[in-house]
């Protein structure tokens, strides 16, 4: 039985969520790493007010999944894979020593801050439960408005996915999905537009950002957003890091593909649970924690177990 830590994305955000990181060295020695980079505290960043900012989410979400992954790591504690959605694709690529923390920071700093400078009002995301992609695909296509723009994004699951634009073009597609047999279709707790061809330009700048980085080749294998295969290459690491917020998340053939390696065992790293709850639908046969759900404790307990 082998093991996958997921580091969760955009969404997952809850105020104050960073104060239930565990208590250790290890834990604050990442949060002083943080605050020296950017120069600032971190746990300004968790308030309710402050995670209405894009940027704020994703270094708050960066701090949590890197920490928690070096309190396992400093317990003995190493996943046989890992693999992020969306942002946690960073917090993933560090675990993995793809790209030092610090780097890390640097990068995502940048992608908040071009993410909010590119759409600072009036986009975001959508999820829609219970439809096939086609048929959904098939209302975007019906509705769709360049004013308004709205793009299918990223696949979650066989029956969840996301879609990405206006606020007033997605809303028209989820009523309308809604009165054509979805069973849930309501919007994202995100204020961008990610995973689509709007972000674009913030793509093509972050590839600017770690052409300069060094990229290095993955001591724990690594599970890629945008086409969903296990990466070893830096150079394609690097561009998935790069392409991902302007291309929609293939999750749920990234995970089908750490079952097929052989993971038995999930276990998200917090704040969020979503990743298990899927990981947990799409194999049953698994066993899937959450940090968040379950706690520090039990999961190194299952885990040290499993080893």
């Amino acid at each position: 039985m082998k093991l996958a830590f997921l580091f969760p994305g955009q969404g997952s955000q809850k105020p104050g969520f960073l104060h239930d990181l565990q208590t250790s060295t290890v834990v604050e020695n990442v949060v002083t790493e943080v605050n020296k980079t950017l120069n600032e505290s971190i746990y300004t960043f968790h308030s309710e007010e402050a995670l209405t900012s894009t940027r704020a989410v994703q270094l708050s979400l960066l701090t949590a999944g890197v920490a928690t992954y070096k309190a396992f790591e400093e317990s003995g504690i190493t996943p046989d894979f890992v693999a992020g959605h969306s942002i946690g694709a960073f917090g993933a690529a560090v675990a993995a020593g793809v790209i030092d923390f610090k780097d890390a920071i640097k990068v995502v700093n940048l992608r908040g801050e071009l993410m909010e400078q590119a759409y600072p009002n009036g986009y975001g995301m959508g999820v829609v439960l219970g439809m096939e992609p086609r048929k959904l695909q098939a209302l975007i296509n019906h509705h769709y408005d360049e004013t308004y723009p709205v793009f299918m994004s990223n696949q979650n699951a066989p029956d969840q996915i996301t879609i990405s634009g206006s606020l007033p073009g997605i809303q028209k597609i989820l009523d309308d999905a809604s009165q054509n047999g979805a069973r849930c279709a309501s919007l994202l707790n995100v204020s961008t537009p990610s995973h689509c061809p709007l972000l674009a330009p913030v793509s093509e700048a972050l590839a600017e950002a770690l052409h300069d980085i060094p990229i290095y080749r993955p001591s724990i294998p690594y599970a890629g957003n945008r086409r969903a295969r296990l990466l070893y290459d830096p150079v394609d690491i690097r561009l998935d890091l790069a392409e991902s917020v302007s291309a929609a998340v293939q999750w749920h053939d990234a995970s089908t593909v750490l079952y097929e390696k052989g993971v038995r065992l999930f276990i998200e790293m917090p704040p969020g649970n979503v990743l298990s709850r899927l990981a947990a639908n799409a194999f049953p046969d698994a066993r899937v924690y959450s940090v968040a759900d379950h706690g520090f404790d039990d999961c190194h307990f299952i885990a040290n177990s499993y080893k």
